[in-house]
C-alpha cells in the first residue's frame, strides 16, 4: 500500500490564516487516536499557527515542510481524542 489508511488530506492552499488550522482542528475532532492528517497551505502564517495549535491541543506535529511556496503539515491525532 502506498498510503496509510488512517491519513486524511486537507488542501487549504490559497486560504488565509487561520483557516487552514481551523479546518485541521475540525477534521481532527472526528478522527481516531493515532490517525494522521496532512494539510497543504500557501499562507506563511500557517507555520506558527500549526506549531501553536499542536502545542496547545496535544496533537503532534510530526512533519512540516515547504516546497515552491506550498507548506505541508502532518499532524498525528492525540491519543486521548475520541474517534
Amino acid at each position: 500500500m502506498f498510503a496509510d489508511m488512517g491519513e486524511r488530506l486537507i488542501d487549504a492552499q490559497f486560504q488565509k490564516s487561520p483557516i487552514p488550522v481551523l479546518r485541521a482542528a475540525r477534521a481532527l475532532r472526528g478522527m481516531a487516536a493515532g490517525d494522521k492528517l496532512r494539510v497543504l497551505a500557501t499562507d506563511p502564517g500557517a507555520v506558527p499557527d500549526f506549531r501553536d495549535f499542536c502545542k496547545k491541543s496535544g496533537h503532534r506535529l510530526i512533519a512540516a515542510s515547504e516546497s515552491r511556496g506550498v507548506f505541508s503539515f502532518s499532524v498525528k491525532c492525540r491519543e486521548d481524542e475520541p474517534g
